[in-house]
């Protein structure tokens, strides 16, 4: 039992035995990798940033099934147990003092390390991004600061704070990179299969670390243990271990399940499952569901796209999960499953409370289903405090199907505004049957200003987010609309 790190196999277990519960951070410092630092603890600062060998998958641009990519991915949250069998690689194993990684080098020769605490994070967040197979040198458009000549998209080190240097140099070195030589062994190392995950066992009777090998081992296992954890890319399961000191007595990994990483696109619906990665969703769909398509680059950061799962966004049930407003004006469904078989359930009925679902403790969700064909009229507001990498105070996603200058169906979906994600039925009542008008979006957004029991926080007051509820519908008539 192991992990290869920086290209050397390593037990998973150093000096003391590596509980259930030990981050992925910590088993690589406990290495004496102390590049990888831990800032937040939450997956926001991006100072324990590392590569691991993932499938390259659905791609529109990479159709090898065969091949890997190198994807970073916050070492603070995931269960180092869950990487048992995976090949990790830090900022120490992508160069040396005396051979500089290309990322490396031109993070030094330009100025983009001061103080040095976020600069492997960022370094291994670059390489990334550097050994990505679609990217493509060309120019980038006028006025497009994200994305520079050489291809490099700046959302990759969305996830990576810095508190010192700035980025302005962070961005001119890694708009320098050029292409991978052909000899660098990272390289050629994508032109191999990931690593599978194998079954994992870690701890005793009192807690431990599952990875079942199929998906009726792990329903048989939840069948047997209401009281387990699902834990897909531990974005939220790691803060609540890292900050909240949860200690859940089982913990079963689900994320590698076949049966739940399928993407398929039929005639009459979209079907995403449930462990498939968001940033894995993005390149899959590749555009074919527009309103998706508006919510990943908003959601979180790349970091956290990189690991978060659909499945996961929706079990946690929280109010203002930045899937959930997309998926119900999308009318998804959700396909729930347990060991006595399967069930299909409407996301508009999932949410029965305040962090509390329809789905039983023997159950997880396999797969949501979009039915097509889509709305042509699609929107996605998340109203935050930041641009990207935030958490909403408010999100309206609207679908509209228009036909003739009338509006014949219209589904709202809000976020942020209830103890639970709701849909906006009065005014949806509003909209439909009516005319595509500034005179129907005015009085639709009155009534969707009253939708919901918002409240005051500290993220915004409940005046606000009335306001910004109407605001939204009528900025998608002045987008869309005119």
């Amino acid at each position: 039992m192991g992990v290869t790190v920086n290209g050397e196999p390593r037990p998973l277990v150093v000096g003391g035995a590596v509980t259930p519960h030990t981050s992925l951070l910590d088993y690589l410092r406990e290495l004496g990798l102390t590049g990888v630092k831990e800032g937040c603890a939450e997956g926001e600062c991006g100072a324990c940033s590392v590569m691991v060998a993932r499938p390259a998958g659905p791609d529109s641009s990479d159709t090898s099934e065969d091949g890997s990519r190198w994807t970073a991915v916050n070492a603070c949250l995931p269960p180092a147990a869950a990487l048992e069998g995976q090949e990790v690689v830090t900022a120490e194993g992508l160069g040396t003092p005396v051979a500089l990684h290309p990322v490396q080098h031109e993070m030094a020769v330009r100025g983009g390390s001061q103080c040095g605490y976020c600069t492997p994070g960022f370094v291994c967040s670059m390489a990334a991004e550097f050994y990505r197979a679609d990217r493509r040198p060309g120019e980038a458009a006028d006025g497009d600061a994200e994305h520079g000549a050489n291809g490099f998209d700046l959302h990759a080190l969305s996830g990576n704070l810095c508190r010192c240097t700035g980025y302005r140099p962070i961005r001119d070195a890694a708009y320098a990179l050029g292409a991978p030589d052909e000899t660098d062994p990272l390289a050629r190392r994508l032109e191999r299969p990931a690593p599978p995950a194998g079954a994992t066992r870690v701890g005793d009777e009192t807690a431990a670390f599952v990875r079942p090998a199929t998906l009726d081992e792990a329903l048989a296992l939840l069948a047997e243990r209401p009281d387990a954890v699902l834990v897909a890319g531990a974005t939220d399961h790691g803060v609540e271990v890292n900050l909240r000191g949860l200690r859940p007595a089982l913990a079963v990994g689900i994320d590698r399940l076949p049966e739940l990483r399928g993407l398929d696109v039929r005639d009459e619906e979209v079907e995403i499952g449930a462990a498939l990665t968001l940033s894995e969703v993005e390149r899959g769909l590749a555009g074919r569901v527009p309103l998706l398509a508006s919510l990943m680059p908003q959601f979180a950061s790349r970091l956290i796209r990189n690991a978060a799962t659909l499945g996961g966004n929706l079990a946690t049930a929280s109010p203002i999960g930045d899937s959930t407003p997309v998926l119900l004006a999308l009318e998804s469904r959700l396909v729930l499953v347990s060991a006595q078989g399967e069930r299909e359930v409407a996301l508009a009925d999932f949410f029965t409370g305040y962090r509390q679902t329809l789905r039983r403790p023997d159950e997880l969700i396999r797969a949501v289903r979009v039915p097509l064909p889509m709305a042509p009229v699609t929107a996605f507001h998340k109203i935050a405090k930041r641009r990207f990498d935030d958490i909403s105070s408010v999100a309206v996603a609207v679908a509209l199907q228009v036909d003739d200058g009338v509006v014949t169906r219209a589904r709202v979906g809000l976020g942020g505004v209830a103890a639970t994600p709701l849909r906006a039925l009065a005014t949806e009542a509003v909209l439909e049957g009516r005319p595509w008008s500034a005179e129907t979006v005015d009085a639709a957004a009155t009534v969707l200003g009253s939708e919901g029991t918002p409240i005051d926080d500290q993220r915004a007051s409940a005046a606000y987010r009335a306001a910004m509820l109407g605001n939204a519908l009528r900025r998608v008539w002045e987008e869309q609309g005119r």
